[in-house]
């Protein structure tokens, strides 16, 4: 027979083994959330600079060389 003490260590022993569990499994989770907003940041910053380039572009093939002014 099992006695009290036993009873309560095998009770916190399994406690806290589906607690590493599930925070593993949070800290996981978490980890991917993070790795995906930093690629959405990323691509979004790249975005915004593709464009930034592609205006600067679009400024100079419209403006007028010193050659076309004379």
């Amino acid at each position: 027979m099992v006695g009290k003490f036993e009873r309560g260590k095998d009770t916190v022993q399994e406690l806290t083994e589906s607690a590493a569990t599930h925070v593993g499994a949070i800290a996981v989770i978490i980890a991917g959330a993070v790795r995906d907003v930093t690629r959405e940041v990323g691509e979004w910053i790249t975005d915004g600079i593709e464009m930034r380039e592609a205006a600067r572009k679009a400024r100079e093939d419209g403006e007028p060389s010193e050659r076309d002014e004379s």
